[in-house]
């Protein structure tokens, strides 16, 4: 019919599919779009979780390193301490021992200055004695010089280390030719040096007869007598006992020497005691005398001063005579 309008509804069928249509597709694309999220919040929360049990393992091995490492720094503290007060202790040792060496160094040399004045004192006496001797008949086995003279044997023991032949030697022959000068005629002579090694080596066991061409053979070797020593007289004087000591023999041991390097005085002076055995009247087969010499120059006193000590009470003991000579 023209001209009849029609009645247009909005709400119409079509329009409620299109309204559907676009709220279904909103749907869609939001159920699209938060799939994959919760999936990675698990992910990283299970990752997190990890790295914090990483961490506190981490945290627990760190305090461990630490408390090992401030043992250890409580260690090396205690032991600096210890050996602080080890230092100390060894400081206070050091001091009290240099001490003790000057104080002993100051005996020695007093001791040392008090024996020169008394063998200058000895000797001075025995020059006056001489004197006032002088125009007198002397006994053919009187002393002289304080030394018996009725040995009729001779043995020299006498000291070839180098303080010896370097400071003394000419000395030292000198005063064997003087005892030899004592005793005019012996029946033997031998000569050793303080180790028991022989001048003459192939003589050990015999006696050197007594002619002017030995005695001048004794002179001419020991001049350059080089035989390894240890400044011991000892040794020395045990050979020359254990192998020409007789009950029946009348034997003068001469020592010469300026050192005594051994262990013990005492221990020396039992063994010479024991070997040079005494008859019933307490005389002994063989007279025991010593020439003493000094120091060599810069060396210590100590070996000189023991040396003297042991030969004083060697000689007393076996009826001789101590010389000691000052330089």
């Amino acid at each position: 019919m023209p001209g009849r309008r029609r009645n247009v509804e909005v709400f119409s069928l079509s329009f409620l599919d299109c309204i559907c249509c676009g709220f279904g597709a909103i749907i869609l694309l939001l159920v699209m779009t938060q799939f994959a999220r919760p999936a990675r919040l698990e992910d990283s929360h299970r990752d997190l979780q990890a790295q914090v049990r990483d961490l506190q393992q981490q945290l627990h091995v760190i305090r461990g390193e630490s408390v090992d490492l401030q043992r250890q720094l409580r260690g090396r503290i205690d032991l600096r301490e210890r050996e602080r007060q080890k230092l100390a202790h060894l400081s206070g040792d050091l001091s009290s021992v240099q001490g003790q060496y000057a104080a002993s160094q100051e005996r020695a040399a007093v001791v040392n200055h008090v024996e020169r004045e008394l063998v200058g004192a000895h000797q001075k006496l025995s020059a006056e004695m001489l004197r006032l001797l002088q125009g007198q008949v002397r006994p053919a086995t009187a002393a002289i010089g304080g030394i018996p003279i009725d040995s009729e044997y001779l043995i020299f023991v006498v000291d070839t280390s180098s303080s010896m032949t370097a400071g003394h030697w000419d000395a030292n022959l000198a005063i064997i030719d003087e005892i030899l000068g004592m005793y005019p005629h012996v029946r033997g002579m031998q000569v050793m040096n303080d180790q028991g090694i022989y001048l003459f080596a192939d003589t050990k066991g015999r006696w050197l007869q007594d002619t002017p061409a030995e005695r001048a053979q004794i002179r001419s070797r020991a001049r350059h007598w080089n035989a390894f020593s240890r400044s011991n007289p000892v040794p020395g004087m045990e050979e020359a006992i254990r192998t020409y000591w007789a009950s029946d023999r009348r034997v003068g041991l001469f020592v010469l020497g300026d050192e005594f390097t051994g262990d013990s005085i005492q221990a020396a002076l039992d063994t010479i005691s024991r070997l040079n055995k005494p008859d019933a009247s307490g005389r002994r087969a063989m007279r025991i005398h010593a020439i003493g010499f000094p120091e060599a120059p810069g060396m210590s006193a100590y070996t000189s001063i023991r040396f003297s000590a042991l030969m004083r009470l060697v000689c007393e003991q076996n009826n001789g005579t101590f010389v000691g000579l000052i330089q």
